[in-house]
């Protein structure tokens, strides 16, 4: 891939890609290719082969899963600059654990498993330094899992609108929605009516404001204590 100057700065700063030396970075973005997708066109499915992990850049992106009866469950929505399938690079036979497609038209970029798994192997000092990382990034998705399994519905929507902020951000911050209302009810295991409440009693309470996809949280730190 002809690396742009603006996918390397972004490289440089992001959790899996920021322990790696300039050398090692170059050789993954030599290998890698970008990918330009339509809404609603499937980018893999569960059970693919899985040579990739990604990279987006633009757009938006569901991870789900089908029940045995065709029911979809939304496990997650990708944003810019996420990276999502890393654990495929662990993987002794690596497949696809989710199905993904687009949301919205945007890009994203590939990356072969096989060129990043080398380098890991080469220095155990990155090795090291991108699994503390990733650690990190699991421990976050165990306490999302946490919420939707044991909280209240208020919770589960309050903990999404945080995990919306970027990182770094407090006070007033506004952040759009990454999808229909409808799939962000699925998302945090809510019918749509039981969102559409819950957006309007915190937006009763002064806490939040909406505009159509725009939410607009008056106070971040405030809306952390109105979890319950």
């Amino acid at each position: 891939m002809q690396a742009d100057d603006t996918l390397a700065r972004e490289l440089r700063h992001h959790y899996l890609f920021s322990a790696l030396s300039n050398e090692q970075r170059a050789r993954v973005l030599a290998h890698a290719h970008a990918r330009a997708f339509a809404a609603g066109e499937p980018l893999f499915g569960q059970g693919d082969p899985a040579p990739s992990f990604f990279l987006l850049r633009r757009g938006n992106i569901k991870l789900y899963r089908l029940s045995p009866e065709g029911h979809e469950k939304i496990m997650r929505f990708i944003r810019p600059p996420q990276t999502f399938a890393e654990s495929v690079m662990f993987m002794d036979e690596p497949r696809y654990l989710v199905h993904a497609e687009g949301v919205e038209a945007g890009e994203l970029v590939a990356f072969e498993r096989a060129v990043f798994l080398d380098i890991l192997q080469e220095s155990f000092a990155t090795c090291r330094a991108v699994m503390a990382q990733m650690t990190q990034r699991i421990q976050a998705h165990w306490d999302e899992i946490e919420a939707l399994a044991l909280e209240n519905s208020r919770y589960r929507v309050v903990h999404y609108l945080l995990g919306l902020i970027p990182d770094g951000e407090r006070g007033r911050v506004s952040v759009t929605l990454p999808a229909r209302k409808t799939l962000i009810a699925a998302r945090v295991a809510v019918t749509p009516e039981t969102l559409s409440r819950t957006l309007h009693a915190l937006n009763a309470e002064g806490l939040i404001e909406v505009s159509e996809d725009r939410v607009t949280i008056l106070d971040s730190e405030a809306l952390r204590r109105h979890m319950h």
